[in-house]
């Protein structure tokens, strides 16, 4: 549990500072992403870096980790506190989520998200 602790707080940390290279590095190649800005789901690097370029363009996200569990599938449960803002600063979204990873082989195979 400690080494996906680690692994994914470093994620969170790239994804704030917009790294999308830093976390697709840690994302299995054909990795299962929810599209939680549009919903539906996302499948593969190609489609998550398109999916976060084009929301870093109409939204700016930040996610903080805020407690780690494992949920009855053996799955990392990340307690998140999510602040989304429009591009003029205005809160769209504050509160808490949860998301659930799925790692295979020290890679991200798939999240979901769920509410808190």
């Amino acid at each position: 549990m400690n080494a996906h602790r680690e692994m994914l707080i470093k994620l969170y940390q790239m994804f704030n500072a917009r790294d999308i290279d830093g976390v697709l590095a840690h994302l299995h190649t054909d990795v299962s992403w929810p599209n939680g800005w549009q919903g539906g789901w996302l499948h593969g690097h190609d489609e998550v870096r398109d999916y976060w370029t084009r929301q870093w363009r109409e939204l700016d996200p930040h996610v903080e980790p805020v407690g780690f569990d494992i949920d009855e599938a053996g799955r990392v449960v990340v307690h998140v506190h999510a602040v989304i803002r429009d591009m003029s600063g205005a809160v769209v979204m504050d509160g808490q989520l949860d998301h659930v990873y799925t790692i295979e082989d020290h890679v991200v195979r798939a999240m979901e998200i769920r509410p808190a």
